[in-house]
């Protein structure tokens, strides 16, 4: 096991496999319509620019199925970046009250002040042994973080 002073990065696995090969399948599915489309004996003429619409729509698409790989998290001593489908956050340790996988959850979440938590996207739990090497380093450092500041707050 790592030291927790080790940072630690974690991604999701296998919706990155997921999302790429949806992406593709997306992609190559909008190709083969708008190349089929002319040959439509409805009497409507789809025109070249039609076809290039179509191919568009389809990336614009697949780059929508894409975001679903964008997760990431980074931990350090001093705290933790969550990057989930659009927002990125950055919380110290001091703001996290808990790093936490509930039972039947699909992903991780930091419990913060007030009953609201963050959700941890990167640490998913189709990813079996990855997510929880990721989720017990991520532990480990909250807890050294928790630790310190317990010992040097004279307040606590």
């Amino acid at each position: 096991m790592s030291t927790p002073a080790e940072p630690v990065v974690a991604r999701p696995r296998r919706v990155l496999w997921v999302a790429g090969v949806g992406a593709v399948i997306t992609v190559a599915l909008f190709v083969v319509v708008a190349l089929l489309l002319p040959a439509n004996p409805t009497g409507v003429h789809f025109r070249f620019a039609d076809q290039v619409a179509i191919v568009v729509i389809g990336m614009a698409i697949a780059g929508g199925v894409l975001l679903l790989a964008r997760p990431r998290v980074r931990a350090d001593a001093d705290g933790i970046e969550v990057r989930n489908i659009i927002v990125t956050r950055y919380l110290p340790w001091e703001l996290v009250e808990a790093v936490a996988f509930p039972d039947g959850a699909s992903w991780a979440r930091l419990d913060l002040p007030d009953d609201e938590y963050l959700p941890v996207l990167a640490i998913q739990a189709a990813d079996g042994g990855y997510a929880v090497d990721r989720i017990r380093r991520v532990r480990a450092l909250h807890t050294a973080a928790r630790a310190q500041t317990d010992h040097t707050d004279p307040g606590r």
